[in-house]
């Protein structure tokens, strides 16, 4: 038997691949699952949270009245859906909103926040709960009302990707049912409602013209169903009838909104056709009464075709035969009445009062008019037990008779499966429904469908127990604008902007993003500052030779390849380059013009780096210079065939250089190797190449003569050094000097003067490099100066100041004057052991610092060596 009972189970369903955690719908009641009470579902899909409903427990009180929250992050909540306002759907709410971290939107429609309100008040206060146990306050219940949006039925609301329409539920004033919609998957959730028309509301209606893949229904009756709504009434009002003419009272235990108004409704009407029980009073005990019935007043817009037709002779919630009872005290107990008391399952306040009062008299009757939750007194009484457990712990007889006639307003076995079947949903989660009435609903609903070609797949989930649907994500594209104007030839490629919003897809051109969306067409301009002290000709001659001429925009500012701008700042230490982000093309020149500045920036270093490393040999003096050149024609037909008219201009000669003898350090090693290797180039060399390795000779070339100048300085001073030589000597003229010493002071007097001229030359040169070709002139120069020593114990010569050199400098706009000075005397003579003089003239202190520092630093190199000055600025 037992391999024959394994040969008959239920194998498990194969598990369907998922390609993305995103493309499952997860649904978990956290109330409300195989129950009745603290209705609360969350609702997850595509990275959105839901939240359908935050009741309380009618059975429990204090945090054991809560739906599990536990399990949920408040602060991931996006939306909160209230269908209405009674206590097993929304009495948690204030709690949620004002005790959790929940920060989301909270969507209620208009009637259902007017009167929750009132109704949340009147909780609290008859809960009968300490402070400690009670779960919010009257200012928790005032803040989170504030916080409520309202809705319209049929109004369409579209927060972060999640839409949700309400649509009328009918189970009472305001009470609504929400279609919500994700990323294209739609979920219908029922909350309670009633598909029959009643004395003043309206059958719930079903979406219009579409079909819900998920269908969230509640099953509080299960198989069951109702008696027909005249018969019904009929036997409502004849038990009523015979209680009080038995001379009884008959305790009517219903909430203060909802089914109260419609019993309302039928006993004054049945009053009025009764003359004999005119004597006999109506009470309604509540103290929300009177701000309840004009709630309803202001919204008969809101139900049913009789009474707006009736309101338009008559108030028909002004009754002539029932009366409004705020408290007890106001209360006589003598002779039969009705007498309407909230709650509706006795669990406390004025009707639990009430029935232990009236329990103990046969005479006396309660009628049950609608659901009542397991576990309430309620529900107890109608199994007709012989005593009942009063709030203070004592037992009472019950006595009083016991009727139950439902006017709850929610759907039987017939209307509940054929709104199923009209809304055609796959898949069905059962809630709000007793365990074995939602056991019965789902056995019953599967031997319906089970002809079915597409079966309905039915979820009857426990608290907590999450229902796990998988939809396939299809991304459907949808063209609007001006690419929707033509239809597109098959196969032809279609190119937009393909905009995503809230999990739907349109491809449009570019010009109507505008129109469409709420994005703007801009131009992204980037800027990036680059620190380089490169001179603007060099690097304008480089980006030349890579992309041809440049459209100068400025003095020191230039447009590279029609895309990227190139900016030079005023103190040419900065430079800037400036682009719109477009098809690429810009990023890729952009790039390489940052290149250029990063190169040209550090080619002096690279430069002197390849001297440090070379090795070469150099011969003496009697090297033989001719065997030069045929290298320097080499190169210069390398360089002719290139167009330099865009070189630099360069004050000293790529061919001249030093020898050996000259050269005791072998610094011009570096300057060699970069010309014979621009000799060796083959012809299909670049005309880059070549203009490329022309300038990193010259740039040698000029480091080579400031060494050389600091070389010679030493010799010439080492000559002239008067340490152990008589000042007679010195200052010996040239007829008393031998011919050989005349000619000897004259080729040191000619040095003296090259030094001086080279030194001016040089200083020039790297003026022009640091501010321009076009920013410096040199004003004027000196010729040879030789040093003067005062003999002992005599009076000094008058000195005054000889200028050695003087430029002009102007940079936009702003000028200094530079002069180098030495003291000399009468004699025109350099006063030995005096300092030079460095004066800078200018309004502008930035320049005048700028020039005074570049100057200071190019004359410490070509200065004699013995000298010791710190550039004192004059002006």
């Amino acid at each position: 038997m037992g391999p024959q009972h394994a040969s008959k189970r239920k194998e498990a369903p194969t598990p369907i691949p998922v390609g993305n955690d995103a493309d499952i719908m997860r649904i978990t009641p956290l109330g409300a699952g195989q129950e009745v009470g603290r209705s609360c579902l969350l609702l997850e899909y595509k990275g959105k949270t839901i939240m359908l409903d935050c009741g309380l427990h009618p059975a429990y009180t204090g945090l054991a009245a809560l739906p599990f929250l536990d399990e949920v992050d408040p602060s991931s909540i996006d939306v909160l859906l209230i269908s209405h306002f009674h206590v097993d759907h929304a009495a948690a709410l204030p709690y949620f909103m004002e005790k959790t971290t929940f920060n989301g939107r909270v969507f209620m429609t208009h009637p259902t926040k007017a009167i929750y309100k009132w109704l949340l008040s009147d909780y609290v206060k008859i809960s009968n709960l300490s402070s400690e146990d009670q779960l919010y306050n009257e200012q928790d219940l005032a803040r989170s009302y504030e916080k409520i949006e309202v809705v319209d039925y049929h109004q369409e609301v579209e927060v972060e990707g999640i839409r949700f329409t309400p649509y009328n539920a009918g189970h009472v004033l305001g009470a609504a049912m929400f279609l919500i919609e994700i990323a294209g998957v739609r979920v219908l959730y029922t909350g309670d409602y009633s598909r029959e028309e009643d004395r003043h509301l309206m059958a719930a209606e079903r979406p219009p013209n579409v079909t819900p893949e998920v269908l969230i229904c509640e099953s509080t009756y299960g198989v069951q169903s109702h008696e027909p709504r005249v018969e019904r009434e009929a036997r409502f009002t004849r038990t009523v009838h015979d209680i009080v003419q038995r001379g009884g009272r008959c305790l009517l235990p219903v909430f203060a909104l909802g089914r109260a108004q419609e019993l309302l409704l039928i006993l004054d009407e049945y009053w009025q056709a009764h003359g004999e029980l005119h004597n006999v009073p109506i009470y309604y005990a509540s103290s929300l009464a009177k701000k309840c019935m004009t709630v309803y007043q202001t919204y008969t817009n809101m139900m049913n075709a009789r009474i707006r037709q009736q309101v338009k002779i008559s108030n028909p919630f002004q009754f002539k035969h029932i009366s409004n009872l705020k408290s007890m005290a106001q209360f006589e107990d003598v002779g039969p009445c009705v007498m309407m008391a909230s709650p509706g399952m006795l669990q406390n306040g004025l009707s639990r009062e009430l029935l232990e009062l009236w329990c103990v008299d046969k005479k006396n009757g309660v009628i049950i008019p609608g659901y009542v939750v397991e576990g309430t007194l309620g529900k107890q009484i109608l199994s007709q037990p012989e005593e009942i457990v009063s709030m203070s712990g004592s037992k009472l007889p019950l006595r009083l008779s016991v009727d139950y006639v439902s006017f709850s307003a929610h759907v039987d076995y017939r209307e509940n499966s054929a709104f199923i079947e009209e809304v055609g949903s796959a898949h069905l989660i059962l809630v709000h429904g007793d365990s074995n009435e939602m056991g019965r609903l789902r056995s019953a609903l599967q031997s319906r469908y089970a002809e079915r070609e597409i079966p309905l797949n039915i979820h009857t989930p426990r608290n907590c127990e999450t229902v796990e649907l998988y939809f396939r994500g299809e991304k459907l594209a949808k063209t609007i604008g001006a690419l929707a104007a033509a239809e597109p030839a098959d196969m032809a490629p279609l190119s937009g902007i393909l905009v995503c919003r809230d999990f739907e897809y349109h491809l449009l051109d570019p010009a109507d993003l505008p129109a469409f969306t709420d994005l703007q067409v801009v131009n992204l301009t980037q800027k990036q500052h680059i620190a380089c002290r490169a001179p603007f000709g060099i690097v304008k001659w480089h980006l030349e030779n890579m992309y041809g001429d440049v459209e100068m925009t400025g003095k020191r500012s230039f447009i590279v390849f029609g895309c990227v701008k190139v900016v030079q700042s005023s103190n040419l230490r900065v430079w800037t380059v400036e682009w719109e982000r477009g098809g690429g093309m810009e990023d890729l020149v952009a790039d390489s013009v940052l290149g250029v500045l990063l190169q040209a920036g550090s080619a002096r270093a690279d430069v002197k780096a390849t001297k440090g490393a070379s090795h070469h040999h150099h011969h003496h003096s009697d090297h033989d210079d001719s065997s030069d050149a045929p290298q320097k024609a080499s190169i210069e037909e390398v360089l002719d065939e290139s167009d330099t008219s865009n070189l630099p201009e360069h004050p000293m000669d790529i061919s001249s250089g030093v020898t050996g003898a000259d050269d005791p350090l072998g610094v011009e090693g570096a300057a060699e190797e970069i010309v014979k290797e621009a000799v060796n180039l083959p012809v299909e060399h670049s005309q880059a190449d070549a203009l490329s390795l022309k300038q990193e000779a010259e740039d040698e070339q000029a480091r080579i003569r400031v060494d050389k100048m600091d070389i010679e300085l030493e010799k010439k001073m080492d000559e002239i050094d008067t340490s152990d030589v008589p000042a007679s000597e010195i200052t010996t003229t040239a007829q008393d000097q031998p011919d050989d010493q005349i000619e000897n002071e004259s080729v040191t007097s000619e040095r003296h003067s090259n030094d001086f001229t080279e030194s001016t030359r040089f200083a020039t040169l790297f003026l022009t490099r640091q501010f321009g070709d076009d920013c410096v002139e040199l004003l004027s120069t000196t010729g040879p100066l030789t040093a003067s020593v005062p003999e002992e114990g005599v009076e000094p010569l008058q000195s005054a100041t000889r200028t050695v050199a003087k430029w002009r400098i102007a940079v936009d706009g702003e000028s200094a004057i530079a002069e180098i000075g030495y003291h000399v005397g009468d004699n025109k003579k350099v006063l030995a052991g005096v300092a030079p003089s460095l004066s800078v003239d200018s309004n502008a202190e930035e320049l005048r610092r700028r020039v005074g520092t570049v100057l200071g630093r190019i004359w410490r190199s070509v200065r004699p060596v013995d000298e010791t000055w710190s550039f004192p600025l004059d002006r």
